[in-house]
């Protein structure tokens, strides 16, 4: 297995965070060698301009925190996001078509975003918020997601009841193609739970909890 740091996307979303928490968050994701970081769209130029010399992606939300936004919105807050420097857009799906079976406008949806990448060698999430699905529609959701050409099936926001969980890890594995990777996140504070996700087939863990994961690593190294 990879060292757990490169699974990492290391996230602050708070909506009163402040320029030296998005810096420090910077600062941390390149010493300790993870994924990206992922942020509002308020920081990326910032955050594109601290981190482009290191190999650590500038990852940014779409639609956050539910989804419900229209296309054109939804285009073009990604429009915005990868001309300020953004490499991976993080996108909640419309979580109330999602929920009604309008799979005609949730494809439309993906679709438009993976067209983006005619001219942008980004990087698609699509967050699907597990919390608030049923297994058979989780099922679903996942089979779709890898036809239309997602990247990454995402479980969470962090702003619904719970986060990922290892059951949502399980039914996504049983229903993806080979080509759709998996973000768990939401709710993921400790070691133990990143890696049981991770040996449930996550390929990255989306986490405000980065530093206290790495640091039990290292703590676990000097016993």
């Amino acid at each position: 297995m990879l060292p757990i740091a490169s699974y990492l996307d290391s996230t602050n979303l708070q909506p009163d965070a402040q320029w030296a928490d998005i810096a420090r968050l910077c600062q941390e994701a390149v010493f300790y060698q993870m994924a990206a970081v992922c942020v509002h769209p308020y920081w990326v130029n910032r955050v594109h301009s601290l981190l482009m010399d290191t190999p650590v992606k500038v990852a940014t939300v779409i639609g956050f925190p539910l989804g419900a936004n229209v296309l054109e919105t939804k285009l073009c807050e990604a429009h915005q996001a990868l001309q300020d420097g953004a490499h991976e857009l993080d996108m909640v799906i419309n979580l109330a078509a999602l929920k009604a079976g309008d799979y005609h406008l949730l494809e439309k949806e993906v679709r438009t975003l993976v067209s983006l990448k005619v001219d942008h060698p980004l990087v698609l999430k699509v967050i699907v918020e597990t919390a608030l699905l049923t297994p058979p529609q989780l099922a679903t959701i996942t089979r779709l997601l890898g036809e239309w050409g997602a990247d990454y099936i995402k479980t969470s926001t962090g702003f619904a009841a719970r986060g990922a969980s290892l059951e949502d890890l399980h039914i996504i594995g049983a229903n993806r193609n080979s080509s759709l990777k998996i973000k768990a996140s939401g709710g993921i504070r400790t070691r133990g739970f990143a890696l049981e996700l991770i040996e449930a087939g996550a390929d990255r863990i989306g986490t405000s909890s980065a530093i206290s994961l790495l640091r039990e690593v290292e703590d676990d190294s000097r016993d």
